[in-house]
């Protein structure tokens, strides 16, 4: 299959540890967005980064840097929107998207997504922990033919992601969380620790 486009969820605020950027977090001394691109440079084709304010300090990446094209930052799926936009710009048919957060997610995501995918093209990553099935919002497999869809939609107030994704019938990619969840995020220090601990287990 084609590598799509990737890009990379990174509005997220590190409210919960003083501020700033959550990627711009460091983990085993680089960013948290530097180990995600890590993860996802091998699985997909050209990278962007969706993040809203100024873009000089994500510079050192050389890798575009796409504000939400709607105002007041609604959300993730803004992030989305504004991906689907630069892809089709791009000529391309798809994008997947990944969290500058969560620095290990799975090294066959991608793959994993493609055959997921619905009758629409769209698949979300999910965990399984015993009969429950817990979506991953942030990582998903967006068709471009949805783009103008999703923009409507966020006009008119929408803002889960999974209400839109229920919609279009996404199919899931469900990964194991044992040894460890592939979806651990990072939001508070104990977060750091935890990842700092779990990166020297890796």
């Amino acid at each position: 299959m084609t590598k799509p486009p990737a890009v990379i969820l990174a509005g997220g605020k590190a409210t919960r540890m003083g501020g700033g950027d959550k990627g711009l977090r460091t983990i085993g001394g680089k960013p948290l967005l530097d180990h995600v691109l890590d993860r996802m440079r091998p699985q997909s084709g050209p990278i962007a980064l969706n993040a809203n304010g100024d873009p000089a300090r994500f510079t050192d990446y050389d890798l575009p840097v796409l504000p939400d094209t709607l105002p007041d930052h609604p959300g993730p799926l803004a992030g989305v929107l504004a991906g689907l936009d630069w892809a089709a710009a791009n000529g391309h048919e798809a994008i997947v998207t990944a969290a500058a957060d969560t620095p290990f997610f799975p090294a066959d995501l991608v793959d994993r997504l493609q055959q997921a995918a619905g009758p629409s093209g769209l698949a979300l990553a999910a965990t399984r922990e015993g009969e429950k099935i817990w979506r991953q919002p942030t990582f998903g497999l967006w068709p471009v033919a949805l783009r103008d869809d999703l923009r409507d939609d966020l006009q008119n107030g929408l803002r889960k992601i999974v209400m839109w994704t229920d919609q279009h019938d996404a199919g899931l990619a469900i990964f194991d969380t044992d040894p460890v969840d592939p979806f651990f995020n990072v939001n508070t220090p104990d977060d750091i620790t935890e990842a700092e601990r779990l990166l020297e287990a890796l």
